[in-house]
């Protein structure tokens, strides 16, 4: 996203209800809270996330069963 269409959001924002501002306030002060702790997965980590998405690109998906067993098992 560039500069000017960042400023036109936040240019709305000023347009928005105050709850709602306040809101995106709280928001935007949470993300700038977190700057720096953002994760970084290991070597392994980001070879799983490939495997898995190119196991998607496939179509070799979890069966519905599976994923209802899983969700059970955890109680969710």
């Amino acid at each position: 996203m560039r500069k000017d269409e960042i400023k036109a959001v936040l240019d709305r924002v000023l347009t928005w209800p105050p709850e709602q501002q306040r809101d995106a306030a709280d928001m935007l002060l949470l993300l700038e809270a977190q700057e720096g702790e953002l994760y970084h997965p290991s070597n392994e980590e980001w070879a799983a996330i490939r495997e898995g998405y190119e196991q998607a690109k496939r179509g070799e998906f979890v069966p519905d069963e599976e994923i209802a067993a899983l969700w059970k098992r955890h109680g969710l």
